[in-house]
């Protein structure tokens, strides 16, 4: 017996199957379009549908961005295809198979040749299965199919053609059936004529057979012209066609032709080999991936000033000029401007430096994720090498915008406020851009760094910088002239009371509100907690993961007392339950019984009085039946009197019985 096992590789007859019968049934009747084919489930080809021919699926080429968001994704959510693939706008095997393409490349670039490749080892083996053939293209179909396949088609034919009804399906499978015989009898008189039996079964047809005869065809009439020549050449081409292979009519197959290529590939690889042409299939590949890499498109960076701030700039220059030319007579007042004329002007002229070469964020990305995937436990211990920081900020991955350097940054940078600047840049930690430096020859804003060394963005160099500012404003309040301490008070004449003095005076003479006395009251209760509460706060302020800490140990002291409390807890609450329940049935039959003591004797009394009725009913009854039993016993008796006189009567008259004489 043949085991039918459900699966396999899909073909290109059951994919056209699959696609009409979604289009009949649509894509929630799925016993029934599997029903078609004879090889899958309806889990086959519910997935077959989602995964592949779904005209919604994306197919084409992998872009960066859905790259970068795939990895972005995997990183936030590992293994989650299902959830991964509606947001990169692909199925999850395509995820899944892409995302093991790109970390198979990076693993490339890290290791080279050392081992065999990610696709060397998932190709399938001779003898092994495919795990998912639901997301691989179909496989031509054979010349030669099987019967269930054949079966399978026209049934397929029959029951997805039929759009009209049950009796066009029944049309359908009759002719169907018809043709079914006629191959069956033809296929029986070419055996037999093969063994030497000829069979030669001609039926006559009713009226007109349009395939040997032309209707209403009436045969022309000699022309003037001779036409023998086309009749012979007629004739040649049928003679050329009547020994004619199918094969050659319908030309070489695609998997002959597909073979032959390979023997020629095959031999042409073997040639080369002997001539020492032979090129490794990795260095091959490469080159493959070279010639098909498409060219990026240029990615400028956003412009760091716009229009209107570079004509503010200029206005501001201008006024700026026309300030100094206006003091420019008085010396005392010149040292109040600023000279920036030659603070932006360098010494060479120079073009606009490069921007800086960012490296290939997608292939870092890569990398890190496999050496998180390999990373050890923290028990072995160990670091992981990744390239840069990574980012679990939103669903999508940040944008990394470029911009180009600023020449005139570089060389301002302002060093301290003795109005000197420095050739070398000073940024944030990490920067690709400087800031644009702010022009201080006065000294008048805070510096950041200073000669001696620079204050970086920790706490600790916040500290160095308030330190040293705190120092730099006692030594100028030290230069300040010592006071001379001469002062003279004026009082003057009608001086207002402030606020606190009506509230006292108030308080004295008893004429306080009961609301500012209510106020008062919780202002003082309000500096009585602070002050109750104050070193705690202090405390925790200090140490603000003290309570969290103290809360743990406590857990760990008292989670046994707690778990038993909270048992305890549970069974008084169902003690308690039961309890309840018990005093509402004591309660409800107390209250049964009460009923009872007063309902019961009425009840006994009342079915004595029916009892007493019934039994006067049936003593009357009783009475009635027996005159009725008297009464039918003096009728039956009434009867048999009047038979025995019938009888005797009868006897007389045929002179059994001599009749009695009478005296006259």
């Amino acid at each position: 017996m043949r085991i039918l096992i459900k699966g396999g590789v899909w073909k290109n007859t059951e994919d056209e199957i699959l696609k009409a019968a979604v289009m009949k049934y649509g894509k929630n009747q799925w016993a029934r379009i599997s029903s078609l084919l004879t090889r899958k489930s309806p889990k086959q080809c519910k997935a077959r549908w989602y995964e592949w021919l779904d005209a919604s699926i994306k197919k084409t080429e992998w872009s960066k961005e859905e790259d970068e968001r795939l990895l972005h994704l995997a990183k936030l959510m590992p293994t989650q295809w299902r959830t991964i693939a509606p947001m990169v706008g692909r199925t999850a095997a395509q995820c899944l198979e892409r995302y093991q393409k790109l970390l198979d490349e990076a693993e490339a670039k890290e290791g080279g040749e050392l081992g065999p490749t990610g696709d060397d080892v998932r190709r399938l083996r001779p003898g092994e299965i495919d795990p998912d053939p639901e997301t691989k293209p179909a496989r031509p179909d054979p010349v030669d199919m099987d019967e269930d396949e054949k079966e399978m088609l026209s049934e397929a034919r029959a029951r997805l053609a039929n759009t009209q009804g049950k009796k066009a399906k029944r049309k359908a499978r009759e002719k169907q059936l018809e043709e079914a015989r006629r191959l069956a009898a033809l296929q029986k008189r070419r055996e037999l004529k093969a063994a030497g039996i000829d069979v030669r079964h001609k039926r006559k047809k009713r009226g007109m057979d349009y395939n040997a005869d032309i209707p209403f065809y009436k045969k022309a009439p000699a022309g003037f012209w001779d036409v023998n020549e086309e009749k012979e050449r007629e004739d040649r081409e049928k003679r050329g066609m009547t020994n004619v292979l199918l094969q050659k009519l319908e030309g070489k197959r695609r998997a002959d032709v597909e073979e032959a290529e390979r023997k020629k590939d095959a031999k042409r690889q073997k040639t080369k080999k002997e001539s020492g042409e032979y090129v490794p299939p990795q260095v091959k590949r490469a080159a493959e991936q070279l010639q098909f890499s498409e060219r990026k498109k240029l990615v400028l960076p956003a412009p760091q000033v716009s229009e209107s701030e570079l004509e503010e700039i200029v206005k501001i220059g201008a006024a700026g000029e026309n300030a100094k030319a206006i003091v420019d007579t008085d010396s005392a007042s010149a040292s109040l401007l600023g000279d920036y004329s030659t603070s932006f002007r360098a010494p060479t002229p120079m073009r606009t430096p490069r921007t800086p070469a960012v490296g290939d964020t997608l292939k870092a990305q890569a990398r890190n994720l496999r050496a998180m995937e390999f990373a050890q436990t923290p028990l072995l211990g160990g670091d992981i090498d990744l390239e840069g920081s990574l980012d679990f900020a939103g669903a999508t991955p940040k944008p990394a915008a470029l911009q180009t350097p600023n020449p005139m940054a570089l060389q301002a940078t302002p060093r301290d406020n003795t109005g000197q600047f420095g050739m070398t840049p000073r940024g944030a930690r990490g920067a690709a851009v400087e800031r644009t430096p702010f022009r201080d020859a006065m000294g008048i804003n805070t510096p950041r760094s200073s000669e001696y060394g620079g204050f970086g963005e920790t706490p600790r160099a916040e500290r160095q910088r308030q330190s040293l500012i705190r120092q730099q404003l006692a030594d100028h309040f030290k230069s300040l002239p010592k006071p001379k301490n001469d002062f003279e008070i004026v009082v003057p004449d009608g001086a207002k009371a402030t606020d606190e003095e009506p509230q006292e005076a108030a308080r004295v003479n008893g004429d306080e509100d009961a609301a500012d006395i209510e106020a008062r009251e919780l202002t003082a209760r309000q500096k009585e907690e602070e002050a109750r509460l104050g070193p705690i706060a202090t405390k925790c302020a200090r140490t603000p993961h003290g309570p969290q800490k103290l809360e743990k140990k406590l857990n760990v002291v008292l989670g046994g007392y707690q778990s038993r409390a909270h048992k305890l807890r549970r069974e008084i609450i169902e003690q308690w339950r039961v309890l309840e329940e018990t005093v509402i049935e004591k309660k409800s039959f107390d209250m049964l019984k009460e009923m009872e003591d007063v309902g019961g004797p009425w009840r006994v009394e009342r079915l004595k009085k029916e009892l007493g009725v019934l039994e006067n009913r049936e003593r009357e009854l009783q009475g009635t039946y027996k005159g009725l039993m008297e009464e039918r016993e003096r009728l039956r008796n009434r009867i048999k009197e009047l038979k025995e006189r019938k009888r005797t009567n009868g006897q007389v008259e045929h002179g059994d019985v001599q009749p009695m004489e009478v005296d006259a």
